[in-house]
Formats: C-alpha cells, sequence, structure tokens
C-alpha cells in the first residue's frame, strides 16, 4: 500500500489504519463519533493526501479540460476552483474532480480511487494537443482543516493572509523554498481550508499542526480519520464516488445537474441532452428513517410491493440524532415527504424522502 508523507505522524498519535484505495490511511483516532462532532463545533485536520493531484501545462489546457469537463470553465478566473464530472460519452460519472485555474496552470484534485484511470482518461481526450500532464500526488502532501474554528487557526499558524480568500478560491505561492497551495474549500459541510505542500515540507509542517503545537493548551486542532470524514459528508449532502456516484448513471440522474452545462460540448453531453429532454427515470434522494438502524449500501427501497430503488448511502448521523441515508430511487417516489421502507435483510424499516443536505452549517 502507499503511504501518505503523513503516515509516520498517524501512527505515533494512534490512529487505527485501514487499506483505503490502496493507500494505508487513518480511519479514526479517538473514535468516529467523537470526531465527527468534534469537526462540527471546533475544528479537526484530516490528511487526505490520497487523492490524486493532477497539473495541466499547455497552449491547448482550457480548450481541452471543456471538452472533459461537465463544467463550464471558459472564464474561469485565476485564482478560482470549479466542482466539475468527467463522464464516458454515454453520460456515465469516471469521476468527480475539483479543477483550479493558476496563472500559469490548472490543476485537478480527483479521488484515490479514480486517479489512474482519470489519468488515462485525460490522456487519450487531450492526444496530439498542447497539453502536458503531471501527476504530483506522490511528490505533495494535502491537508483538510475544517470546522467552524479553522478560518481563525489557519489565520494564526500560516505565515500569510488568509481570511480573505472566499469559498472555492485560492492562494498559492512560495514559503521559504517551499511551493503551496491553500484552497477554501472541504468535503464537510464546515468553512475549512485544504492545503498542498511538497512531500518534503511535511517535517516542517506537520510538528506545527499534529504535534505538541498543535495539542498544547488554548490550541483546538485535533486529528480525525476517514471515517469522521464519510459521516460529515453524508449529513452535508455530498456525493461519494463509488455511492452517489458510479459510471452506472450519469451526473443529472446523480443529482448534480447544477455543475452541467448542456450548452456546450463536452464527452457525454449529447447522452444526457437525450436524457434531460426525456426525463430522469431515477434520481439520488434524501431518506430519513424511523429509529436508529443504519440503513447500508445497496440495501432495496421499497414503496409498497415494489422495489424502487437502493440505499447509496447511510449512518446514524453523529449531529442529528437520526438515521439518515441517500437513495438511487423512481424519480415517481422521489418528492420530499414520499412515505417508503427500507429492507433489512427480510424486516422492512419505514422512511421518508426530505430535502438534501440534511445538515447546513449557521453562517456567522
Amino acid at each position: 500500500m502507499k503511504q501518505s508523507p503523513l503516515h509516520s505522524t498517524h501512527i505515533r498519535l494512534g490512529a487505527k489504519m485501514v487499506d483505503f484505495a490502496g493507500w494505508n490511511m487513518p480511519v479514526m483516532y479517538r473514535g468516529i463519533v467523537e470526531e465527527h462532532n468534534y469537526t462540527r463545533n471546533a475544528v479537526s485536520l484530516f490528511d487526505v493526501s490520497h487523492m490524486g493531484r493532477l497539473r495541466f501545462v499547455g497552449d491547448d489546457v482550457e480548450a481541452c479540460l471543456e471538452r472533459i469537463c461537465t463544467r463550464k470553465l471558459a472564464g474561469t478566473e485565476i485564482g478560482q476552483c470549479c466542482y466539475s464530472h468527467v463522464c464516458r460519452e454515454d453520460g456515465g460519472v469516471l469521476d468527480d474532480v475539483i479543477v483550479s485555474r493558476d496563472e500559469d496552470y490548472w490543476t485537478m484534485v480527483c479521488n484515490a480511487s479514480n486517479r489512474e484511470k482519470i489519468v488515462a482518461w485525460i490522456r487519450r481526450q487531450t492526444a496530439g494537443r498542447k497539453f502536458g500532464l503531471i501527476d504530483e500526488t506522490l511528490e505533495t502532501a494535502m491537508v483538510a482543516l475544517q470546522g467552524p474554528l479553522a478560518v481563525e487557526e489557519c489565520a494564526r499558524l500560516l505565515p500569510f493572509e488568509v481570511k480573505s480568500i472566499k469559498r472555492y478560491r485560492f492562494k498559492s505561492g512560495v514559503l521559504v523554498t517551499f511551493n503551496y497551495a491553500v484552497y477554501r474549500s472541504g468535503y464537510t459541510g464546515e468553512d475549512g481550508f485544504e492545503i498542498v505542500v511538497p512531500a518534503k515540507a511535511v517535517p516542517l509542517v506537520a510538528p506545527r499542526l499534529f504535534g505538541d503545537e498543535a495539542g498544547a493548551e488554548g490550541t483546538p486542532i485535533k486529528p480525525a480519520g476517514l471515517g469522521a470524514r464519510n459521516t460529515l459528508r453524508l449529513e452535508a449532502g455530498m456525493p461519494l464516488y463509488g455511492h452517489e456516484l458510479s459510471e452506472e448513471w450519469d451526473s443529472l440522474t446523480a443529482g448534480q445537474g447544477w455543475c452541467v452545462h448542456l450548452e456546450k460540448d463536452f464527452v457525454g453531453a449529447e447522452a444526457m441532452r437525450k436524457l434531460h429532454a426525456k426525463g430522469l427515470g431515477r434520481t439520488i434522494v434524501g431518506l430519513e428513517l424511523e429509529g436508529r438502524r443504519t440503513a447500508r449500501q445497496g440495501y432495496a427501497v421499497h414503496a409498497g410491493d415494489h422495489a424502487v430503488g437502493k440505499v447509496t448511502s447511510g449512518c446514524l448521523s453523529p449531529t442529528l440524532g437520526k438515521s439518515i441515508a441517500m437513495a438511487l430511487v423512481g424519480t415517481e417516489h422521489a418528492d420530499e415527504g414520499d412515505e417508503l421502507q427500507i429492507d433489512f435483510n427480510g424486516r422492512r424499516t419505514a422512511c421518508k424522502v426530505v430535502k438534501l443536505p440534511f445538515y447546513k452549517r449557521s453562517k456567522l
């Protein structure tokens, strides 16, 4: 398995490590619920170095990305980030990505499980063009500081101004001899930053974030693992590849039509135009369950005697104290308030369709 540049730090802090998409990553430190709640109320630090980090250079980069991505990228400002999908010709989602424009290049963050697939796909789509792809994943580290105190802590810890960075914007530069990039984004439903530095800079950065200084009185940062990251993103209604997103269905069916611009030509556009004109047969919805049992991916969703869909993700929400799930169901059963049932290995539990997201942070 691949190891994050922060691997030795996780071991020192007693993290429970698991295989995640071929990477040995921390799933939790003190417990998923504790780490989840701490993120909602203070600030947690997540190691997300397993995610793919790609850099694109060349005269044809913008035109090629416009063709590859569902999101309209023309007119993207320097320092701006855009969430998008990369799809097959039939609309099946290959991955969801964050594309960002810097002064002389563009970058893309993709999922760890899809990195090699996406790299190969982009290279095929850009063959013969003035388009260079540099995979920086193994040479860099990425961490996410998330929570209501994240901005305050980043402002205190980082030797440059970050409070002026707007949501889905970023700042890049050189500190001492190291390149860095700080993105105001995340995957928890909270405010915060994702920071990318060279792997060789980790020995200088890690002690400040994870070491004695981070554990000192008055410094609220605590590490959190991928387990809490999953429950946080589910409460926030954010899709996870392999769950709400898949090659088996398109971006519109996944409920992510807001990042699809059908008026432009991109790979998969024609298939999604036809689907849009015809009308969706299925869509992703939020479900609130009776009781406290957790619905697992693949559990059947029923309307009366008929199976009408399947669960894509589920958890007992630490913030809300309710069992919640997302599911792919027929659109005739997707209206808010529709009453359905989930099959727990032969026993049905009632649920109802609710508006996503389940949780939305209070704005200051």
